[in-house]
Formats: structure tokens, C-alpha cells, sequence
């Protein structure tokens, strides 16, 4: 179903930032596609990002960062690497796309880093902060979506799609301590992060994203006219 797409003013509209949050095994990568597709059937223009990963140089970053032969990476080695994947993301894709398109999207941002190297690895929180604040220009997603399950599916999960990679693999206590990080992010900011029950079918939950990126752009001045076309529903 194609959409109307009015903008309330003559001058471009400034992209909206999106980004996904979750668990390894949480879903979060099916939403953000998923949502993707929504948006762009819509009429809107849309990318799509992943973290770590993005560029050619993030994606060799992702490589080392992932590899299951660099299990003696330091924990500071592992957060500069994401963080330094993230500015060149930033740098090179997310600032220019917010640029070009009505919605960018990203599969994880800088939530995960303080989910994972500082609830998971135990890093200060204040070093972390800083760092991502640099790394991400000081860019704010305009809404987080954080899928969120419980640390059981999300091993059932990570368990059928084959080969792990090294933060995979990481024991059940580590995982638990990520998904209290995320739960507390939300809570720390309700405004910006919107909770999506990961266990649910995935329809159900990009319809409910949607609705929430509908009312964010009309803030932003575009509106979705879907009753000139309901005839064709």
C-alpha cells in the first residue's frame, strides 16, 4: 500500500534517528529490518545501520571485535574498539543520512555500550559516557526501541542460529547483568526508550514502532495521509 506524504513547511526536514536495543538473541535485528520495510513502503526515505559496522573500516573493526581467536581482549580494548567503529559510523553514514533521509535506522548504538562493557564488564560509567558522547558526536537517537526478553530465550534463541561469536559466548551471568542494563536505561529514560516485549510475533511489535515513529515525524513536521488511501486497503 503506497501512502501520501505531505510536509507541513517547503524547507527539508530533518531526519528522525532510530535505534534498536536488545540482548544478543533478543530479536532486535529482525525488528529493525522489519521497521525498515514498514517505513519505506510508506513513501519515506530510509536507511538502515548496523553496530559495530557500517563502513568499510567499522566493518573490519566488527571482525576483530567479534573473532572467537581474540578471547584475551581487554575489556578497554573492547569498549575503544566499539567506540572507534561508532565515530567512523557516525562520522561517515549516520550524520549524512540524517542529512539525506526522513528516518535512519540503527541496529545498536551507544545503550550498548553501557549495557554491555559497563554493566557487563564492570567499566566506569563516567569513562563510558564520555567516550560515547565523543564517539557519537554527541548525536541523540530521537527514539530507542529496546526489545527485551529474559536471558533464557535469548540463549534459546542464539542456540538454533549456529556459530557464536565471542561476545556470544559469554557466560549467563554476564548476559544477565546486559539485560539489567538495558532494563535500567529504559527506566533512566522513559522519554526516549520504548520498551518492546521481544517474545511477542513479530508483526505485533513493528506495528507498535511504527505508530511511534508516525507521531515523532509528524513532530517533525511530515505527515503519513493514510486516508487517502484507504480505498486501496
Amino acid at each position: 500500500m503506497e501512502l501520501n506524504i505531505t510536509k507541513m513547511n517547503d524547507k527539508k526536514t530533518n531526519g528522525i534517528f532510530v535505534t534498536f536495543e536488545g540482548i544478543d538473541g533478543s530479536g532486535k535485528s529482525t525488528q529493525a529490518s522489519s521497521l525498515l520495510r514498514k517505513v519505506q513502503e510508506s513513501g519515506l526515505n530510509a536507511v538502515l545501520f548496523r553496530e559495530p559496522g557500517g563502513t568499510r573500516i567499522s566493518e573490519q573493526i566488527r571482525q576483530i571485535l567479534l573473532s572467537t581467536k581474540h578471547t584475551e581482549m581487554s575489556s578497554i580494548t573492547e569498549v575503544l574498539l566499539y567506540s572507534a567503529a561508532r565515530a567512523q559510523l557516525t562520522e561517515e553514514m549516520v550524520i549524512p543520512g540524517l542529512r539525506d533521509n526522513d528516518v535512519v535506522i540503527c541496529d545498536r548504538y551507544y545503550d550498548s555500550t553501557t549495557a554491555y562493557q559497563g554493566y557487563g564488564r564492570g567499566i566506569d560509567m563516567e569513562f563510558i559516557s564520555a567516550l560515547t558522547k565523543e564517539a557519537a558526536r554527541k548525536i541523540e537517537p530521537d527514539l530507542t526501541f529496546l526489545v527485551d526478553v529474559d536471558a533464557d530465550l535469548a540463549e534459546k534463541r542464539s542456540s538454533t542460529i549456529g556459530r557464536k561469536d565471542r561476545i556470544e559466548l559469554e557466560n549467563y551471568e554476564f548476559k544477565i547483568r546486559v539485560i539489567q542494563g538495558f532494563r535500567d536505561l529504559a527506566e533512566k529514560f522513559p522519554d526516549r526508550i520504548v520498551i518492546l516485549d521481544g517474545s511477542k510475533e513479530v508483526e505485533q511489535l513493528t506495528e507498535t514502532a511504527w505508530k511511534k515513529i508516525q507521531t515523532l515525524l509528524e513532530k517533525k513536521g511530515i505527515i503519513i495521509n493514510l486516508e487517502a488511501n484507504s480505498e486501496n486497503i
